[in-house]
């Protein structure tokens, strides 16, 4: 089974998400997309799969976000994507893809939605949150 995280080590959300992955007992590919981005094809393939606009897909917090103007309705889907390829920056993270789908994994709770084995057992976060444990029900993977 492959399991992909687009993956800043800076960044608390995308670490959490990643230990998450592990403690579920799977070891991910990991591309750090800062310095390697995805190409616009593959980009356009995960927002496509996430079910989401390139819009949704930007992060404004540490980025160039305010400087591009990108808060400018009228800026089309192409438009975006070419500023997030310019900047990745600009792409909210972390994405995590699975057999099971692609998520946005912002909380990174979210990452178990999408596991093949959501049951982390006890975790918590950096920061000391605990995660509610949860098991996928049989039949329903």
């Amino acid at each position: 089974m492959t399991i992909t995280i687009f993956h800043n080590p800076r960044c608390g959300t995308s670490r959490n998400t990643l230990a998450m992955i592990r403690a579920s007992g799977e070891e991910p590919h990991i591309v750090e997309y800062l310095a390697t981005p995805p190409s616009r094809e593959r980009l356009m393939d995960l927002i496509a799969a996430m079910d989401m606009s390139p819009r949704d897909l930007l992060r404004q917090k540490g980025t160039p976000y305010d400087e591009l103007n990108l808060d400018d309705l009228r800026l089309t889907d192409a438009e975006i994507i070419d500023a997030m390829m310019d900047h990745p920056i600009l792409i909210n993270r972390p994405i995590v893809e699975t057999p099971l789908g692609t998520r946005l994994c912002r909380p990174s709770e979210v990452v178990l939605d999408i596991l093949p084995n959501p049951d982390i057992g006890a975790f918590r976060k950096e920061d000391g949150t605990a995660v509610a444990p949860r098991q996928r029900e049989r039949g329903n993977s």
